[in-house]
C-alpha cells in the first residue's frame, strides 16, 4: 500500500479542566490573567523572532485577556516518554531540553511536569554525527574539521535574544494513529531532533509558561513535517482552527477534503508565511493606500502568524481603518488604557455597532474580520481595539503587516506547501473536519479532543498529536 495515503492530525483542546480523584474531590483549573501590557510585550518578542527569520509561533487564543499557550504532547524514545513542546510554523527543526542541559526550566507555571531527555535511556536513540547526510544537507555542505565521532551541532538564536543550542539526535516520535473515525492506536516513526544543551534568554531557568521544547512547522528539510514528507507518510499540507470562544479547535497534517478552501498563493523564498495582500475595506468602502504599501519584496508584505496575538498594521493604513471604523459611532469616546490601547465603554452588540473589515489577496482570497473579532471585551463593560500600529519594520526600513490570532481565529487556516498556496474559510473549530487518504480515497472525520479524563490539571489549552493511518499493521 502506498504510505503517501498517511494523514497526521493534531487534536487542539482546551486543558482548563476540572480534575476529579475517587469521584468526590474537585480542582477547579483558572484561566491565567495578563495585562494590556504583556501582550504587547508578547508580541514584540514574536516580532522580534520574526525579524530574525528564525521563529514564529503558532498558536495561543484570540482573545487578548486570555494567556493562551498551544502547545503538544509528544512520546519521544524507547519506551516513550512524554514532552510538552510548542508548535511553531517559523522555526524549522524539533528540539527538547536535554539531560546535561545547564540553564533548561527545572518546573513550568503551565502546571505540566517537564522533562529532560536522555539518548541512554532509549534503545532506539543514535547520535547524528557531523559526516552524516542529514547534517551536510543543513548546513549546505561538509562541515570543517568533521569526524565520524563528532555530533552534529544545531544552534539557533532568536531576536529577542534567547538561544537554544546542542546536537542532534535521531529516536523514535510517538503519536496515536487514527485507523478509523475518530478511533486512535499508538504509532511511531524515526525522526530526527535537536537535544538542547544550553538555553538562555526566554528559554533559559524562567518557569513561566515553560516547556520541554519546541516542533518547527517552517518549510526546511530539517522540520518534522518535512522528514515525514520525504520518507513518504505524508502529504506536504498542515492546517489548524483555533477556536478563541469555547477554546481548542483542530490543526491536522494532510488534505482537508472539507470544508473547501480557496487559497492565494505564497510568496516563495521567505521564512515565513508572508503573502501578498492588495487592499483593504470597511463596510466595502476601500482604503485609500499607496499602491505599494503591501509590496511583498525584499521581505515585506504581509505575515500570517497565529501565534502574535494582534494584528499590526503600517501607520497610514492603521490610522484610515480605524477613522473608518469610529465613523459609525461619531460620540463614541475612546480612553488611552496602559498607554497603548484604545478602549471605550460600550453597552450594544459590537456585531452591530460597528463595521466589518475585509483584507483581499492575490487570486480573489478575501479574509472577513467581524468586530467581535477585532474589538476585546476590558474591565467594567469596556472594550478595546485590537488593531495595532506597526513599530516592526523589514531589512529595508518599511513597515510589515502582521496578521494574528486577532484574524485567523475561528478560522480553518490550510497551508499547502505542495503548491505554495495558503488558504482559509470561516469555520466552528470545535466541530470536525474530513481529511482523505491519497492511497486508498476514503475520507476520515477529525474532530476536537477533549482530555478531560487525563490525571493531571493542564492550564491554557493543549495540542493532542495523532497520526492518521489508514494502512492496516502489517503493512
Amino acid at each position: 500500500m502506498d504510505p503517501r495515503g498517511l494523514v497526521i492530525l493534531v487534536a487542539i483542546v482546551v486543558a482548563e479542566i476540572s480534575c476529579v480523584a475517587d469521584g468526590n474531590l474537585v480542582f477547579p483549573v483558572e484561566r491565567q490573567k495578563r495585562s494590556l501590557s504583556a501582550i504587547k510585550a508578547h508580541d514584540a518578542q514574536r516580532r522580534g523572532r520574526i525579524l530574525s527569520a528564525v521563529d514564529l509561533n503558532l498558536g495561543g487564543n484570540g482573545v487578548p485577556t486570555r494567556t493562551g499557550l498551544y502547545y503538544t504532547k509528544l512520546g519521544i524514545g524507547s519506551p516513550p516518554k512524554d514532552y510538552y513542546v510548542q508548535v511553531d510554523t517559523g522555526s524549522d527543526i524539533l528540539w527538547v531540553n536535554c539531560v546535561e542541559c545547564s540553564r533548561c526550566p527545572k518546573k513550568s507555571d503551565l502546571g505540566i511536569e517537564l522533562t529532560l531527555y536522555d539518548p541512554k535511556s532509549s534503545e532506539t536513540a543514535q547520535l547524528v554525527s557531523c559526516d552524516q547526510e542529514f547534517c551536510a544537507a543543513t548546513y549546505d555542505g561538509p562541515m570543517p574539521g568533521c569526524k565520524s565521532e563528532i555530533p552534529c551541532p544545531y544552534s539557533i538564536t532568536y531576536g529577542d535574544g534567547s538561544a537554544t543550542s546542542g546536537y542532534y539526535v535521531q529516536d523514535y516520535l510517538t503519536y496515536n494513529r487514527v485507523n478509523g473515525n475518530l478511533q486512535t492506536t499508538p504509532q511511531n516513526s524515526s525522526i530526527i531532533f535537536g537535544c538542547g544543551a544550553v538555553q538562555s534568554g526566554t528559554l533559559g531557568s524562567s518557569s513561566e509558561q515553560a516547556l520541554d521544547g519546541i516542533m518547527g512547522f517552517g518549510q526546511a528539510n530539517s522540520s518534522v513535517l518535512s522528514q515525514l514528507a520525504a520518507s513518504r507518510k505524508v502529504k506536504k499540507i498542515f492546517s489548524h482552527c483555533l477556536d478563541n470562544i469555547r477554546g481548542g479547535g483542530i490543526f491536522a497534517i494532510g488534505e482537508v477534503v472539507e470544508p473547501k478552501v480557496s487559497t492565494t498563493p505564497l510568496v516563495p523564498r521567505m521564512a515565513h508565511y508572508n503573502v501578498v495582500l492588495k487592499t483593504i475595506d470597511v463596510d466595502g468602502d476601500t482604503l485609500q493606500l499607496p499602491s505599494d504599501i503591501f509590496d511583498s519584496g525584499n521581505g515585506r508584505g504581509t505575515v500570517i502568524d497565529s501565534g502574535t496575538t494582534l494584528a499590526y498594521l503600517p501607520g497610514l493604513v492603521y490610522d484610515q481603518l480605524m477613522q473608518k471604523v469610529l465613523t459609525r459611532q461619531p460620540g463614541l469616546k475612546l480612553y488611552l488604557v496602559e498607554q497603548q490601547f484604545s478602549c471605550f465603554q460600550y453597552a450594544g452588540n459590537v456585531d452591530r455597532g460597528f463595521p466589518v473589515v475585509n483584507f483581499h489577496f492575490e487570486d480573489s482570497l478575501y479574509l472577513t474580520v467581524y468586530p467581535h473579532d477585532y474589538l476585546f471585551p476590558f474591565n467594567g463593560g469596556m472594550w478595546c481595539i485590537g488593531w495595532q500600529k506597526s513599530v516592526t519594520q523589514t531589512k529595508n526600513g518599511k513597515d510589515m503587516t502582521l496578521l494574528g490570532d486577532l484574524v485567523l481565529s475561528n478560522k480553518l487556516v490550510i497551508y499547502d506547501l505542495e503548491n505554495m498556496a495558503i488558504g482559509w474559510t470561516d469555520y466552528n473549530c470545535s466541530s470536525s473536519i474530513k481529511v482523505k487518504d491519497e492511497a486508498t480515497g476514503a475520507v476520515r472525520i477529525v474532530g476536537a479532543h477533549d482530555i478531560s479524563s487525563v490525571s493531571t490539571c493542564f492550564i491554557g489549552r493543549i495540542l493532542t498529536f495523532f497520526l492518521l493511518l489508514t494502512a492496516i499493521l502489517n503493512c
